[in-house]
């Protein structure tokens, strides 16, 4: 099982279940899946092994699901260890800044994508 981003590999390893977000609701594998690919959504995704969960920040992409290895291909990714909960609380309240305002030149939808990464982000990070 792999996370990938632009910026490289984030998490590389061998895992019992994969359980991801996608724009179509929640989406587990299990080993000998048969090949899928699905648009991914701003999520957490849950990997589990030997009855532990690992949690992952995932901020779209895709999940190529084969046989033999799943594949995360994401715009962004943290592992919950990796996260600035600072900077997270920032952006979150910068986007809910931003939401409240009532000026033209706001971009709502990109204030609401923004809050919706740095909430995910939070959750993932156990301080939300």
């Amino acid at each position: 099982m792999s996370v990938v981003t632009p910026s490289g590999t984030v998490l590389e390893d061998d895992y019992e279940m994969v359980i991801c977000k996608t724009k179509d609701g929640e989406l587990g594998v299990l080993p000998g899946q048969i090949p899928l690919v699905a648009p991914l959504d701003i999520g957490i995704t849950r990997l589990k092994i030997n009855d532990e969960t690992y949690k992952v920040a995932v901020n779209g992409g895709f999940m190529e699901v084969r046989p033999d290895k799943v594949t995360i291909l994401a715009q962004s990714a943290e592992k919950a260890s990796d996260i600035d909960v600072a900077r997270a609380m920032e952006a979150k309240k910068r986007a809910e800044r931003r939401l409240q305002q009532k000026q033209e030149n706001i971009d709502f939808q990109r204030a609401e994508l923004a809050l919706k990464r740095a909430m995910n982000r939070l959750t993932v990070a156990g301080k939300a």
